[in-house]
């Protein structure tokens, strides 16, 4: 039996995908789960960083969860890169409500990392968010 599970990580790649200004300069098959792929730029990867659950008192319960979430940008270009980032925080910062499978879904920033030189003369930076959600115990 398999269930999917919902993490914060799901829930910033379903609202990255969903927003069509970014999908124009980064298209929905250049954002992934886990690993930056390989191909062209510039491309989005989401990773958790950390994950923070209360524990549930009875079972069958509910809990509020957050997860912390880094959303790290390859791009050919600093300036491709600046824009990127900017359209990630209009994409997730403040949104709230019931978002990719998530329920009662509030979304923080959680800070810029600085501009890394990236592999084969690319361009990187990260922003990181806070997603909380209620999740199953």
């Amino acid at each position: 039996m398999s269930t999917t599970r919902i993490t914060g990580a799901k829930i910033v790649v379903t609202l990255l995908r969903d927003h069509t200004p970014l999908t124009a300069i980064v298209p929905a098959s250049g954002i992934k789960l886990g690993r930056v792929p390989s191909g062209p730029l510039p491309v989005i990867v989401v990773k958790t960083v950390s994950v923070i659950e209360r524990q549930a008192l009875k079972r069958g319960a509910t809990v509020l969860r957050t997860d912390r979430v880094s959303v790290t940008v390859r791009a050919a270009s600093y300036r491709d890169q600046v824009d990127i980032i900017e359209l990630i925080k209009s994409a997730c910062a403040g949104r709230v409500g019931d978002i990719g499978g998530g329920t009662s879904v509030s979304i923080l920033t959680a800070g810029t990392g600085p501009d890394l030189d990236g592999p084969g003369d690319s361009f990187e930076q990260t922003q990181d968010f806070r997603v909380s959600f209620v999740a199953a115990a």
